[in-house]
């Protein structure tokens, strides 16, 4: 198999990683038959791909053979997050038929986690997508995996995430706390629902719970009390 070397820049305190682990529970609790999870926001910016990464390595933590998918094929960031060394296929790759499975899946550095990146940006991401190769991979990597994280585009701008979430068991959305309003949160959610997605919950991200709010209190006091 392919390997690559990723080295993940972000920091995270371990309030976060205590958030990571908790939403890593909270899917694991939703059923085993939800093991292929589409990941989608409102808008860019909302934090999306920091969130599918992390999930992936919380499960890859926990042990779980876990493949990260890259299926921002418009404005892809992960690449600008991390060190990754020695990628020739990706995902649009596969989808127009030019490699196999094996060709573009690859090991990392990171024990149990693997990934797929995108490949180069196509001009045509959606058609790529809803084509059938999209569900044979899918297929393909289901009974190799315990988790497949997938990373989409906003749901709020293009419709490649629904695409994608008719050939998941469930979709997480995540909404920048600074961001959006109940309008444009509840939009999306119904874009996803009319795709028949399965929604499993939201992801509530960029929440400063340094401020007074009920949340932000809760949670400081909960993280006191804890050290203690």
């Amino acid at each position: 198999m392919n390997r690559i070397i990723v080295n993940d820049k972000l920091e995270l305190s371990t309030r976060i990683q205590e958030a990571f682990r908790t939403l890593r529970t909270n899917i694991e609790f939703t059923g085993i038959e939800n093991k292929v999870i589409a990941i989608t926001s409102c808008c860019p910016g909302d934090g999306k791909t920091t969130v599918t990464f992390q999930l992936a390595k919380a499960f890859a933590d926990a042990k779980y053979k876990t493949l990260y998918v890259d299926a921002d094929m418009r404005r892809s960031v992960l690449l600008n997050r991390i060190d990754a060394y020695g990628m020739e296929q990706g995902l649009s790759h596969f989808l127009s038929g030019r490699v196999g499975v094996q060709e573009i899946v690859y090991g990392t550095n990171i024990k149990n986690l693997y990934m797929i990146t995108t490949g180069v940006f196509p001009v045509n991401p959606a058609e790529l997508l809803g084509n059938n190769r999209f569900q044979a991979l899918i297929s393909a990597v289901r009974n190799t995996f315990d988790y497949i994280i997938i990373d989409t585009p906003p749901i709020g701008s293009v419709i490649d995430a629904a695409v994608i979430a008719k050939h998941c068991d469930g979709t997480i959305l995540v909404f920048a706390s600074d961001k959006e309003s109940k309008t444009e949160a509840r939009r999306a959610a119904e874009q996803m629902k009319i795709a028949n997605a399965n929604i499993l919950g939201v992801v509530l991200n960029k929440v400063d719970v340094s401020r007074g709010s009920y949340y932000g209190k809760y949670y400081k006091d909960y993280y006191t009390r804890d050290m203690d």
